[in-house]
């Protein structure tokens, strides 16, 4: 960073301080990862210097060749590594890519406006682009929601169906951003075709499990599935859709022109590495460890007297419910800031606390696992947690906390040593 340390100080400083945040930070928001060092040199390449439009060999615009060339080889590696039929690698993000497929089905005939689109509601573990009111798609099209089973906080299968049947969808939604469980795709996928509807998987948050082959794939069962680049897949910024070779030039027109223009190359470059980097037997061994620290750190936290939301984790998530500590997720999140852990506050079923408030938080086990933690690692995080909730007005015991919190993670780099050469 010698051109930014040299003509813009000011910001070189902020950079700086973030990077020095994130050494001394134990990472635990469910949405976040840690980039390899790769994505970082080619999402600040010099793709960043070209516009186009378009796909491979239908450009809008001259000189694209060898963006072809870029985008073709992140193409391959996507299908890939997932074993799909059809891959688009330009949306902007995961909820960009949600918006390509709405885009899609329209141009298909599949859905018109004010259509019924069945999900899983936001307060329930679903995502804002799934008919939340706070989100715009939701004036475009009418959002029915189906319900986890009260006693197990876990997809009421059954209810679905019944659901499905009495609103009869043109869409259904599986996946979210707050779901711990394993999901039974080919369950859903019945019920979508019982009822002649359509069907979408938005695996953001389980992309990377998924590549590494640690959890079930949603891929045979869908017709579209979504994601991020980032969270446990551990890319860039941005988003991909996958889909059966039907829906193809549909989908690809519902990205462009449908719901995206100028494309963002120099994250597509980032894109390619990711795609292959997630396909070594390397990144398959920290997905292994994000699961079963994952699970590990469910039990521990049980174990201290948190209520673990559905009973435990299948996947990268930890929901806790915080009723039972008598304190909300708000003020977790921020006391456990203040030792250096950071989790967000959530909403967890039938939640009564306000959005801003919530009665739980979520944690994640990527960042960690990528930095090398283990199950004897994950246990001084539950005991900092068990003793942050117990005192969570005590400024001598959080101190004491924090102090805990900084030996563990001053063990694991956040990257190689040769990375604080960037800001020298």
């Amino acid at each position: 960073m010698k051109a930014t340390k040299k003509n813009d100080p000011v910001l070189y400083g902020i950079v700086r301080e973030e990077y020095e945040r994130q050494k001394h930070n134990i990472e635990m928001i469910a949405s976040e990862s840690t980039s390899p060092m790769e994505c970082l040199e080619l999402a600040g390449c010099v793709f960043n210097n070209k516009t186009t439009e378009g796909y491979p060999g239908k450009r809008f615009q001259a000189g694209s060749q060898i963006a072809d060339k870029m985008e073709l080889l992140a193409i391959e590696r996507g299908k890939a590594l997932y074993g799909a039929d059809h891959i688009n690698i330009q949306p902007y993000s995961g909820s960009s890519a949600n918006y390509g497929v709405y885009s899609a089905m329209l141009r298909l005939g599949l859905m018109e406006p004010g259509d019924t689109i069945l999900s899983m509601s936001l307060d329930e573990g679903g995502h804002l682009t799934h008919g939340s009111p706070a989100n715009f798609m939701s004036r475009f099209f009418r959002f029915e929601h189906y319900s986890l089973d009260p006693a197990t906080e876990q997809i009421d299968y059954d209810g679905l169906e019944r659901k499905a049947k009495e609103v009869q969808p043109k869409l259904i939604i599986a996946g979210g951003s707050a779901y711990p469980q394993l999901i039974d795709y080919e369950r859903i996928g019945k019920i979508a075709a019982s009822v002649g509807a359509k069907y979408m998987v938005d695996m953001a948050h389980i992309s990377g499990l998924v590549a590494a082959k640690v959890i079930p794939s949603p891929v045979p069962y869908a017709d579209f599935v979504t994601s991020s680049m980032a969270k446990t897949l551990c890319g860039p910024r941005g988003g991909f859709i996958l889909c059966k070779e039907e829906y193809a030039k549909k989908l690809d027109s519902g990205v462009f022109p449908g719901s995206v223009s100028s494309i963002h190359l120099q994250t597509m470059a980032a894109k390619a590495y990711t795609f292959l980097y997630a396909g070594s037997e390397e990144f398959r061994e920290i997905m292994t460890r994000v699961v079963r620290n994952a699970k590990y750190l469910a039990g521990s936290l049980a174990q201290k007297g948190f209520r673990i939301v559905s009973g435990g984790t299948e996947n990268h998530i930890v929901l806790v419910d915080l009723r039972p500590r008598g304190i909300t997720g708000k003020a977790f999140q921020d006391a456990l800031e203040y030792v250096g852990i950071t989790v967000n506050k959530n909403m967890i079923p039938g939640d009564t606390a306000s959005p801003n408030v919530t009665s739980g938080v979520r944690i994640g086990l990527t960042s960690t696992a990528q930095r090398g933690f283990h199950e004897e690692d994950i246990e001084v995080i539950a005991q900092i947690m068990d003793e942050v909730a117990a005192h969570i007005d005590d400024t001598a015991v959080l101190d004491a906390c924090k102090e805990k919190a900084e030996a563990l993670i001053s063990r694991f780099p956040l990257y190689d040593p040769e990375y604080d050469a960037y800001f020298e």
